[in-house]
């Protein structure tokens, strides 16, 4: 079944602010909580997919992407709305994180298929931000980066057990469940919800015998050459994430992301309008006046178009498939090559050139019509009005 819009789930328009966002998933949230609705499928699905809808919609870049692109937009930027399995850990955490730990939400008994014992959280190592320039000559083809990144490394030294003999004990808080109970009180009553383990973080073991190297924790600070594969027909602000690149974290863990922020830097030649590009040509006035071929630059090349005789300044002419391509799953093609065309009138001339421009003065074919008159203005009013 076709998701719903995230809009929609929450009950808010597209140009929420993000208290108004926050509200309406509180909202949503206490209505459809399994301590509200114990064995409700229904409600165990709504009060997944308004977590889902808050996920997204209150991250500025990922409603960002989800607004341009829907759905579709949020394939590989982790997260709910990505395209990731729902996790009720990752879920009851971000309710905890906006109503507050002593809220007496939090609980996993209320849905059937969540409950059923403790089960030991996996640590997740911290991600990663970085900003790559790329140029827009990259941007048409695609490219591949290298760079070394600083940040936390599995220990060597213990294989990133944090024990220097390689060897764990059982927790002795929480018995090697990962979880400790809580009783809280809340508006329905006391009420019993499960936490990480203070004691090892939820991992339900603790070391004894610490790694010299890492302390036990089992990373240290290093170096990585990671390559960064960006796709053709990006553009500024885009973000591409690389899955377990960032920070590494105790066996067993997840390594963190490393997401990466999107620089088009400013082109001599070419201004970008989408996927198209414009080359500003400026004409020698003979070349304007008899027509002829000229060359003009292309991001993979020069190609010659042909000049009509009499051009005007102000002329646009469109070279198909010489633009830019559109970035991978959000569509086909390729973008045009606009040409404006503009006229070098000389500031200043030789004796001969004076006399020859005096005697073309009288000439009535260099007197501009009524027509041509009101095309020109017309031009310019287009291009103005354009802007």
């Amino acid at each position: 079944m076709a998701k719903r819009d995230y809009y929609e789930v929450l009950g808010v328009n597209k140009n929420a602010s993000e208290d108004e966002i926050k509200k309406a998933y509180k909202k949503m949230a206490i209505k459809y909580h399994p301590d509200r609705n114990p064995g409700n499928k229904e409600a165990e699905e709504k009060f997944k997919e308004a977590a889902e809808a808050y996920d997204v919609l209150h991250d500025p870049q990922k409603r960002q992407r989800y607004d341009q692109f829907g759905h579709e937009g949020l394939k590989g930027t982790g997260g709910f709305g990505g395209g990731a399995s729902m996790n009720m850990d990752d879920i009851f955490s971000m309710f905890g994180d906006i109503f507050g730990s002593h809220s007496g939400f939090g609980g996993f008994s209320g849905f059937g298929g969540f409950g059923g014992g403790s089960r030991k959280a996996q640590m997740q190592g911290g991600d990663l931000r970085m900003k790559v320039t790329v140029t827009l000559k990259e941007v048409a083809t695609g490219v591949t980066k290298k760079f070394k990144v600083r940040k936390n490394v599995p220990c060597t030294h213990c294989n990133g057990t944090g024990s220097s003999t390689g060897k764990t004990t059982t927790c002795s808080t929480c018995h090697g469940t990962g979880y400790v109970v809580q009783t809280t009180n809340s508006i329905f009553g006391r009420m019993q919800t499960q936490a990480p383990c203070p004691n090892c973080h939820g991992t339900g073991t603790e070391i004894k015998d610490k790694c010299p190297y890492c302390h036990g924790e089992g990373v240290v600070t290093g170096e990585e050459v990671v390559e960064v594969k960006i796709p053709a027909g990006v553009d500024n602000g885009m973000v591409i994430n690389i899955d377990g690149k960032g920070h590494a974290t105790r066996a067993g863990g997840i390594p963190g992301d490393i997401q990466v922020y999107i620089e088009v830097k400013k082109d001599e030649e070419f201004t970008r309008d989408n996927n198209n590009i414009i080359y500003n040509l400026l004409l020698d006035l003979p070349t304007a006046v008899l027509g002829g071929n000229v060359e003009v630059p292309t991001l993979d090349g020069k190609v010659k178009i042909k000049i009509e005789p009499g051009t005007q300044p102000g002329k646009v002419m469109r070279i198909r498939g010489k633009g830019l391509p559109v970035v991978q799953g959000y569509g086909y093609g390729i973008g045009d090559l606009i040409v404006n065309i503009g006229i070098y009138i000389p500031e200043t001339l030789d004796k001969e050139e004076k006399q020859m421009f005096e005697r073309m003065r009288g000439s009535d074919n260099m007197q501009p019509s009524a027509t041509s008159r009101s095309n020109f203005f017309n031009r310019f009013k287009k291009i103005f009005n354009d802007l």
